[in-house]
Formats: structure tokens, C-alpha cells, sequence
């Protein structure tokens, strides 16, 4: 039994998954085990990992696409390290990644899971400096003390300072709190997260840039925001916290939520559930200029609409990741 999962999963992306297997290989700790749990992939993904001559990768393939959380908790259930840890098949680990957070994990049984920082890379491999530092500052990891992390639940909601992949679990806080909710797609990262502050874990914070997280182009366009945006509002729902700011803050995301998957939706000509979230979301957070746009929007024809709709986007300033992927 090795020391430590590492689960990758990972679907038709074999000429990135190869840098996430590396690094793995590159670790300064060598005992581990790799688990790539491959979502019926229709590339060549099974002739990458017939390429690897080393009994501490595992592959598991589905011959069919069971879904993103579905797919990670087969990974899951095939772990047999006493630490355990997800990372994207388009990220990396940093060499130290495993060697650092484990040494605090075996120091502080009471560690329930340590959390670091991680770099902005983009699709050739390279770092960029200043939207990692904007990355760090506008998630909250910036003003983070290293330890025990105070206020768990306000870390993880409010400022979403952590993230799964630069994250290194007890595989047993884990199997307390049933891992990765089935069947969300998106988001099912902060919703681990969530629940396990509210199961009374423990987490640590190391501010090390420790992983790699990788901005590209396929991360891109409007089916996949909507998908993400589907789930968040999913996500959302499913609490009801009992700290009356939490609680204001979750109903204030879950109207913004509604105002953009609105604003969506009727991009995309699924008019009536647009102007139905959009009215919804009024209740939530009041009216705004992009609310009655949007509004106004949905009684004009489609493709008029569509092309108005680009012209104003292209108004818009880019934020850091876009930037990136320009």
C-alpha cells in the first residue's frame, strides 16, 4: 500500500496528461501510487499510459463516459494510500509538491487535509508571474496565515482560498464526508469543500506555489459556461447555512448566478427559461442594468440578438485568465 494516491482523471486530453503523469514521476517522494481514471476516452490516451513502465500508475478506463465526479470517484474508491489527492490531466505538480505536504500531514494527526498555493500556466508550460499574484490576491491566498486555518467555512465559501488540485486529503476525512457529490460536474470542488468544513475538519495552509494549474483554450465557450453555471446553481441549492452572513452571502451568489445563466440562456435562444431566471434573480439581488438588457434583449430576433450580444463582450476588459489565453 503506497504512502499516497495521486488520481488523475482524465478524458480525450493525451498530449497534456502526459505533463501531469510526469510530474508525478518527478516527485522527491517516491511512495506513491497513480490512479488515471480515463472517462471513455476516444483518443489515444490508452496507448500514452501502454508507454509507462512503472507499477505505481494504474490505469482504470471506462469504455463509456460516466461523467466528471462519477468518473473521480471511481479513482477514489480504487485508492489505497492513507493520504490521497485529485489533480486536473491538464495540471502539474511541482517536485516538492508531495515530499512538503505530507511531512505535515504525518507531523498533526488533528490535519485533516493541507492546501497550498499554485502558478498560472499557460498551454506551452510557462508561468506567468503577475496573473498568478492576481490569481492569489483575488482568491484570498495572498492574506492567508500559514497553520490551521480559523473560520473554515468563511475560507472556503466566502474567499474559495483552496483548491482541490494543490490539495492533499486524509484519505479518511474523505471517506467520511462520501468524497465528490455524484453526478455534479462542476463546482464539485467547492462543494467538497464546503462539506467538509461543515463536518468539523481541519485544514492546513502552506503558502507555497506548490502546483501548476493550466489556463488554455479549452476551457472556453458559451455550452461550457452554461454547464458550469447549471451546476453552481446546483451546488448553491443544496446549502442553507445557519451564520446569517453566510447565509446572505450564499442567496446574493445564487441570484448573481441566475442573472448570468439568465443572461445565457437567452444568448443562446432558450428565451423563456432566460427571462424566468433573469425575474427570479431580481428577487434575489433587485434589478440592474444588465438585468433589464438582457430583458429587453429577449424580444429581439435571435440573430440580431446573438451579434449584439458579441459586440458588447468584445467592449469588455479581459481578466487575467483571458489574457492568458489570448
Amino acid at each position: 500500500m503506497a504512502k499516497v494516491t495521486v488520481c488523475i482523471p482524465t478524458y480525450n486530453r493525451q498530449k497534456l496528461l502526459k505533463f501531469a503523469i510526469d510530474s508525478v514521476l518527478a516527485q522527491t517522494m517516491t511512495d506513491w501510487e497513480a490512479i488515471v481514471c480515463d472517462d471513455g476516452s476516444t483518443d489515444d490516451t490508452p496507448d500514452l499510459l501502454a508507454g509507462y513502465r512503472d507499477d505505481r500508475i494504474r490505469y482504470l478506463r471506462h469504455p463509456d463516459n460516466i461523467g466528471k465526479s462519477n468518473n473521480m470517484r471511481s479513482g477514489f474508491a480504487a485508492a489505497t494510500g492513507e493520504y490521497f489527492i485529485k489533480f486536473d490531466d491538464d495540471d502539474r505538480l511541482t517536485p516538492e509538491f508531495l515530499e512538503k505536504t505530507t511531512a505535515i500531514l504525518d507531523r498533526d494527526r488533528a490535519v485533516d487535509f493541507v492546501g497550498t498555493d499554485h502558478w498560472l500556466i499557460n498551454s506551452d508550460n510557462q508561468r506567468d508571474t503577475e496573473a498568478t499574484t492576481l490569481n492569489s490576491r483575488t482568491w484570498g491566498r495572498e492574506s492567508l496565515p500559514p497553520g490551521i486555518v480559523d473560520n473554515l467555512l468563511e475560507v472556503v465559501f466566502l474567499q474559495q482560498s483552496f483548491q482541490v488540485g494543490a490539495t492533499l486529503f486524509r484519505h479518511q476525512a474523505l471517506v467520511e464526508v462520501d468524497f465528490m457529490r455524484p453526478n455534479l460536474q462542476n463546482c464539485e470542488d467547492n462543494d467538497l469543500f464546503v462539506r467538509l468544513a461543515l463536518a468539523g475538519k481541519n485544514a492546513y495552509y502552506l503558502p507555497e506555489r506548490l502546483m501548476e494549474y493550466r489556463v488554455h483554450s479549452g476551457q472556453e465557450g458559451t455550452q461550457r459556461a452554461i454547464r458550469y453555471l447549471e451546476d453552481k446553481l446546483q451546488y448553491l441549492e443544496y446549502f442553507q447555512f445557519e451564520s446569517k452572513k453566510l447565509e446572505n452571502a450564499r442567496r446574493a451568489r445564487l441570484g448573481h448566478v441566475k442573472l448570468t445563466l439568465g443572461l445565457r440562456s437567452i444568448e443562446t435562444g432558450q428565451t423563456q427559461r432566460g427571462r424566468e431566471l433573469l425575474r427570479s434573480s431580481i428577487d434575489s439581488i433587485g434589478s440592474s442594468p444588465k438585468t433589464t438588457l438582457g430583458l429587453i434583449l429577449s424580444y429581439i430576433p435571435l440573430t440580431l440578438r446573438q451579434w449584439i450580444w458579441r459586440s458588447l463582450q468584445n467592449l469588455r476588459a479581459p481578466n487575467y485568465a483571458e489574457k492568458m489565453r489570448q
